[in-house]
C-alpha cells in the first residue's frame, strides 16, 4: 500500500506509533517528572483526574501524561515508569503502553 499522507495538498503528516500514558499522582515530586518527560519527548498531554484506587474513599488528584512517538522500547519503557514510582515514593504506579495497561508493584 502506498502511503500518501505526506504528499498531498503541500502538507506534511507524522504517524506516531506508540502512545504512552503515565497515570502520576499529584503528590511531591510529580511536576518534576512532567518536566523530564516534556523535555525527553518534546510534547505531552496532561489531563487531571480524581483517582478511588486501594480501596481508600477519598479521592486522590492524577495527572494523566500522555505521549505519542515512535520505537519505543519497551523494557526501558518500564523501568523508566519504576523509577518514577521510586521518585514519587508510591507501592504502585500506572500506565498504558498502545491500549494496555501495565501495573508496576513494589516487591
Amino acid at each position: 500500500m502506498n502511503d500518501t499522507r505526506g504528499k498531498t495538498n503541500n502538507i506534511n503528516v507524522k504517524v506516531l506509533s506508540d502512545s504512552i500514558k503515565f497515570y502520576l499522582p499529584r503528590v511531591e515530586g510529580y511536576l518534576e517528572i512532567v518536566r523530564d518527560l516534556a523535555s525527553q519527548y518534546g510534547a505531552l498531554s496532561l489531563i487531571e483526574f480524581d483517582g478511588y484506587f486501594e480501596g481508600k474513599f477519598e479521592p486522590v488528584k492524577y495527572t494523566r501524561a500522555e505521549i505519542h512517538t515512535n520505537d519505543i522500547d519497551e523494557e526501558r519503557m518500564i523501568k523508566f515508569a519504576n523509577k518514577i514510582r521510586l521518585n514519587l515514593k508510591q507501592k504502585s504506579l500506572a500506565l498504558e503502553y498502545n491500549n494496555q495497561l501495565i501495573l508496576i508493584n513494589e516487591d
